[in-house]
């Protein structure tokens, strides 16, 4: 995960670091969490969003 976060953060700082500067947390761009979710064929969008809105952190 880590890598796949340093990557994109490299990547995506270099073709939009004037548009994104003040969006990030100081100087991150990627806070230290993440998330892993699968899902089952025929989820749709708005059942993963409701999935994720109705997570409560530990």
């Amino acid at each position: 995960m880590r890598k796949l976060k340093t990557i994109s953060s490299l990547k995506i700082r270099q073709e939009f670091s004037n548009q994104i500067r003040r969006m990030l947390w100081g100087k991150r761009f990627w806070t230290k969490s993440y998330c892993v979710i699968s899902v089952v064929d025929g989820a749709t969008t708005a059942i993963i969003e409701r999935y994720i809105k109705n997570q409560r952190p530990d």
